[in-house]
């Protein structure tokens, strides 16, 4: 997608005459509206929207058009963004020692296949300094032998920085919960194992001794809870009795950076809505 386009996306308690509302909003200003989604949770009674529109199509830029479209989202009592495709989504990367996620998101951005930016990586190892330095990324090393330090100093970093999210690709590291609240939303992690089954350490290890024919990946967001924010995206691989925990071990990175790809694409494009614990993924 070469065009410019505003991302209107929207969560309100539903009621009759939302998207005529909307659709009315955009089109009185000559709006042309090129991608429209649309969902009801039906225990909550909430909903959803995300529409694309093309920015050559409106008389006025972002900020008129959110000064503009705050009174309708009041009457409506909506929480709502809009954001810009030609503003690239600032990623801020944190990694231990494990490469095969970072490698694959390193990969899809400089192809161009990922629209992000990425100011920087963050690790509390030196192993992959090289490699993130020949793509032309700043790194840091963040010592972990003071948690509350290290984490002050990776919220300031990401701040520096200018981040939009903050993705732990294999950060071998537990987030302090003020972080998670701080960041609530916006810091997306990549777990080993098809959650809610086998949270926590050694995912692989726990299926292998279970005997699961089953394994898979998960790409969630972070909160205070261990392995239990909200999730973005899964995807599992089928195995049987002769497959050792190396072997799982071994397809299990194939789903993990393919699922956390996905997982922050998705992000990113401003496809993702949180309804409580869960989320709503417009694809």
């Amino acid at each position: 997608m070469n065009e410019r386009r505003y991302t209107l996306t929207i969560s309100c308690p539903d009621r009759t005459g939302i998207i005529a509302a909307v659709s009315s909003f955009v089109a009185q200003h000559g709006g042309w509206i090129v991608e429209a989604s649309y969902h009801t949770d039906d225990l909550t009674r909430h909903f959803f929207m995300r529409q694309e529109i093309r920015a050559d199509s409106l008389p006025f830029e972002l900020d008129e058009f959110r000064a503009r479209f705050a009174l309708l989202a009041e009457e409506f009592d909506m929480s709502w963004q809009v954001s810009d495709s030609a503003q690239k989504k600032r990623v801020v990367i944190l990694v231990s020692k494990q490469d095969h996620c970072l490698n694959d998101l390193l990969h899809r951005w400089r192809s161009g296949e990922l629209g992000i930016d990425i100011p920087c990586v963050i690790s509390n190892h030196d192993d992959l300094r090289g490699f993130v330095e020949w793509h032309g990324i700043p790194f840091h090393r963040v010592e972990m032998d003071d948690k509350a330090a290290a984490f002050t100093e990776v919220s300031r970093l990401f701040e520096h920085n200018r981040g939009d999210a903050l993705v732990l690709a294999r950060f071998m590291q537990i987030l302090p919960p003020q972080l998670c609240q701080r960041y609530a939303g916006r810091v997306i992690n990549i777990h080993h194992s098809f959650l809610p089954s086998f949270a926590g350490a050694k995912p692989y290890h726990q299926a292998y001794q279970r005997g699961v024919k089953l394994i898979g990946a998960t790409c969630h967001y972070v909160t205070e809870e261990l392995d239990a924010g909200p999730i973005i995206e899964q995807d599992t691989v089928r195995i049987d009795h002769g497959d050792s925990v190396e072997d799982m071990v071994r397809y299990g990175r194939d789903i993990e950076k393919t699922v956390l790809a996905r997982g922050l694409r998705y992000h990113v494009e401003d496809r993702v809505l949180v309804c409580g614990n869960k989320t709503v993924v417009f694809r």
